[in-house]
């Protein structure tokens, strides 16, 4: 079976049913004709009852942190780390009593957890050691790895047609310039990125920094939180059914692989890097009490000011960092993470639930690295600009009076594809990927409108290589919304919704090339919803030819895959 646009994966789909909860009491997904042909959007997992998962009675756990297996410096004086991954077939408990096989960063769902220095450049080796045979397709198990949230270069970017075959290697080189901020690194192979990613090809890759070092937790206190969903078949196997192309809601929620855990916090201020990783399902998260949380980053690193905010939205993609409080609570005292859900998503019994936080007693850290903070910060400073030197700007200063072009990108349903101003990649690969949205030049700002027109419909719109200012929104009186104060490079349509973004193309030391830009509704990108840009010349640094991926010679052996020691059970 070969991967075309208009046949791809025809999958068998789940039987059974589940009982409905329509997000703001909908009882149905918008856009989905009763009769449509397609499957039941409400198609949930078919496991026996012992077998399912009972919310809160699993226990949290933190993927491991990856050792690098050389360091140094360069010549120049740089420092460097180098890394290597398998990309492997490897077994999860998920389900009670059942096995369920997944594709994983060595194995394991989510993928080890890679820490950076700002300014330690790295090497990660990434080997595809899968099957010849996709988990949920028939076609080749190419991959592509995208590191979401790095100014890399194109070739290292996980452009969606730089595959790596089964049995073959790509080393990709990460300059990590940056400002301090949660990254994660995800499969891209395009038509095909939604069954990579929902097979468990996704991880956390976190650069730090003085400033953010200085003024937020660190180590114990400084949590990765990927929240995903999935449906199982009765023996454990993972479920996927896209609805028509439509996306894939399933019925268990879980963190960092696990569903809704239960995790053993102290009485003190805790940081939790927010990440969906699911490949449709946006979240509106909330304390069950109530209490506020304080948003201190975004995308792109910490916000100037802190935000404190009852819930938020949050799409596929999007980071959000923010403190919870539990020097409030006495020990025993408990709170949940609830999901309020938005427009458009199909909910099911147990999906407004997420994680469940107990309070033990306080105790010394097993980590002499850890630190929490004695009180909630008002502002925080991200210091002075990476590249200032050579032409960039902060962010959160742009101003309109800056963009040297506006552009829009409508965001559409056309002809049974979803499309950018009408086009997709189709378009982009047919031209000899030389179709462009636009072509700015190095550290210029353009000011950007991403409009969805659409009422039946959430956008999660990605913009490779930049940081972004949202400056405005025709909801919400004009203005971001109050979780949005700092960088971004994920921009959340919603329905009938429009979002204004001002950016700088700035790409460091290099010239820059091909970029793409996709909605990250994953189905929604495989089919079709992704063009592309370039900075300067598209013919600088190509995506597909410059670093090719080569055939694997050496045993996985070779190389560490050793992890630090994790903290205890449930912390």
């Amino acid at each position: 079976m070969s991967a075309t646009r208009r046949n791809v994966l025809k999958l068998g789909m789940l039987g059974g049913s589940a009982a409905l909860l329509g997000a703001n009491g909908g009882a149905a997904l918008a856009g989905v004709p009763a009769s449509s042909g397609e499957s039941d959007p409400t198609t949930a997992s078919t496991l026996a009852a012992k077998n399912t998962p009972v919310p809160y009675t699993a226990t949290f756990r933190r993927p491991p942190t990856l050792i690098p297996y050389e360091t140094g410096r360069d010549p120049d004086g740089q420092p460097f780390a180098k890394y290597s991954l398998s990309q492997k077939l490897g077994q999860a408990q998920i389900a009670p009593g059942l096995s369920t096989t997944l594709a994983g960063y060595n194995g394991i769902f989510p993928g080890p957890t890679i820490e950076v220095p700002q300014g330690t450049r790295t090497e990660v080796r990434i080997s595809n050691r899968l099957p010849a045979t996709g988990l949920l397709y028939s076609d080749p198990f190419n991959t592509v790895t995208h590191l979401h949230g790095s100014a890399s270069l194109p070739q290292y970017d996980g452009y969606a047609n730089d595959r790596t075959a089964p049995s073959k290697v790509k080393n990709y080189h990460y300059p990590n310039w940056q400002a301090a901020r949660t990254l994660w690194y995800h499969d891209h192979n395009h038509l095909l990125t939604a069954q990579g990613v929902y097979s468990g090809l996704a991880a956390t890759y976190t650069l730090t920094d003085e400033q953010e070092q200085a003024q937020l937790p660190q180590g114990e206190f400084d949590v990765p939180i990927l929240v995903s969903d999935v449906m199982l078949n009765a023996d454990g196997s993972l479920g996927y059914n896209d609805n028509g192309h439509l996306g894939l809601w399933g019925d268990i929620v879980m963190v960092n692989g696990v569903p809704w855990p239960t995790m053993k916090v102290k009485p003190r201020i805790y940081r939790f890097r927010f990440l969906v990783g699911s490949i449709t399902r946006s979240y509106r998260f909330a304390l069950s009490n109530g209490n506020p949380v304080y948003v201190v980053g975004t995308d792109g690193g910490m916000t100037p000011k802190v935000q404190a905010i009852s819930s938020w939205r949050q799409g596929t993609a999007e980071r959000y960092e923010v403190l919870i409080d539990f020097r409030k609570y006495k020990v025993g005292q408990s709170v949940e993470l609830r999901n309020l859900s938005n427009k458009n998503n199909v909910n099911f019994a147990n999906t407004g639930k997420v994680m469940k936080f107990q309070v033990v007693a306080n105790s010394p850290s097993p980590d002499p690295k850890s630190r929490s903070i004695s009180s909630i910060p008002t502002t925080l400073d991200p210091g002075e600009h990476p590249t200032k030197a050579t032409g960039g700007l902060d962010t959160m200063s742009l101003t309109p009076e800056m963009a040297v072009a506006k552009r829009t990108l409508r965001v559409q349903r056309k002809n049974g594809e979803w499309t950018i101003n009408g086009e997709t990649w189709d378009d982009v690969e047919k031209s000899g990927f030389t179709r462009l949205f636009a072509n700015p030049q190095r550290n210029q700002v353009e000011q950007w409108t991403i409009v969805n027109e659409s009422g039946g419909w959430f956008h999660p719109v990605h913009i490779h290589l930049i940081d972004g200012k949202i400056i405005g929104r025709n909801t919400n009186n004009g203005q971001p919304f109050a979780w949005e104060g700092g960088p971004k490079d994920v921009f959340y349509t919603g329905e009938n919704e429009s979002v204004t973004v001002l950016m700088q193309f700035d790409t460091g030391k290099h010239e820059g090339g091909r970029y793409m830009v996709h909605c990250h509704n994953l189905v929604h990108e495989d089919h079709d919803m992704m063009i592309q840009f370039s900075v300067g010349d598209l013919r600088n640094n190509d995506p597909i030819t410059a670093d090719p991926p080569v055939v694997e010679t050496l045993p996985e052996g070779n190389f560490s895959s050793a992890y630090k020691p994790a903290y205890p059970a449930g912390t």
